[in-house]
């Protein structure tokens, strides 16, 4: 058998039938990318679910708080409005005016004030109080009172307050009628201006200060005559609407004419006094300066 010399030089390498194929390129991790699951129908983590708290009991106890404080209050407002509703209602009958007046008790809660038999404060405000034909008709318009303590009798025939203030409006027209003249504002707040039509066309425009006088009346002083002729007709019909104060009707009993300005649309009469009455419909009551009383209950 042929051995190779020592320095024979063996066979060429030859290469593997299949030739060889490197790993796919290498690709560096993008750490802005999420991870991707390994499988499609892999789902990512979540945690389970807090147990849900029964908020049933707060909602009760938040609901039973409420009806505490509100029922009470639609309580209260309800006897509120009882208690106008009758004052409103009296006070139209006793008055004699075509609507019921607005009534309004403050002060809360009301309740307490009923059982105690004392409202702390009432405003009133009435329109259109009729005037008494045979005295002199001198209606007022609007009529506002703030009443302060009042309370009624155990028989309901009259209630008082405390004490009051008020404040009527009489119209031109009305002061004009009961005069007997036409009447407008003055240059001042207190006085008003006169004008007397005399025959012929021609009128006489004079000028008074109003004052105050006892049992609630408008007094007239200090005629001036501003324009015309003052001739004897004329100066009487002057003395005949203005000789007499002018007596304001239906002002509730304890009332005192304070104050008499001007305004645009008529006079404004300023009132106020304590012990102030109101007496039922039906009834009356005499006074000294022979003026009827206010009637009303509550």
């Amino acid at each position: 058998m042929h051995q190779p010399h020592p320095y024979e030089p063996h066979e060429p390498y030859e290469p593997p039938h299949e030739p060889y194929e490197p790993h796919d390129r290498y690709e560096p991790h993008d750490p802005y990318m999420p991870y991707a699951p390994y499988s499609p129908h892999h789902t990512a983590y979540e945690p389970p679910a807090a147990p849900r708290k029964n908020r049933r009991p707060a909602v009760i106890a938040v609901t039973l708080l409420l009806l505490l404080v509100l029922l009470p209050v639609a309580v209260d407002r309800f006897m509120a409005v009882q208690v106008e509703s009758r004052a409103a209602k009296a006070f139209q009958q006793g008055m004699h005016t075509s609507l019921p007046p607005e009534v309004h008790v403050h002060g809360f809660p009301v309740l307490t004030q009923i059982a105690a038999g004392s409202l702390r404060d009432v405003d009133i405000t009435a329109h259109d109080i009729p005037a008494d034909e045979t005295t002199g008709p001198l209606p007022v318009s609007e009529l506002s009172l703030h009443l302060t303590g009042l309370t009624k009798s155990d028989d309901d025939q009259q209630a008082q307050a405390r004490s009051a203030r008020a404040t009527a409006h009489l119209t031109y027209a009305d002061v004009s009628h009961a005069l007997g003249l036409s009447v407008s504002r003055g240059s001042r707040p207190d006085q008003l201006k006169a004008t007397v039509t005399l025959p012929f066309g021609n009128s006489v425009t004079t000028t008074t200060t109003l004052s105050t006088a006892s049992g609630n009346r408008i007094a007239f002083k200090n005629f001036k005559v501003t324009g015309g002729p003052l001739s004897a007709a004329a100066e009487t019909i002057l003395d005949k609407a203005f000789e007499q104060p002018i007596q304001l009707q239906n002002i509730p009993d304890g009332l005192h004419l304070r104050s008499v300005t001007t305004t645009e649309t008529g006079l404004t009469a300023h009132f106020s006094g304590t012990s102030v009455t109101f007496h039922a419909a039906g009834t009356t009551q005499n006074t000294t300066t022979g003026d009827n009383s206010s009637r009303l209950t509550t």
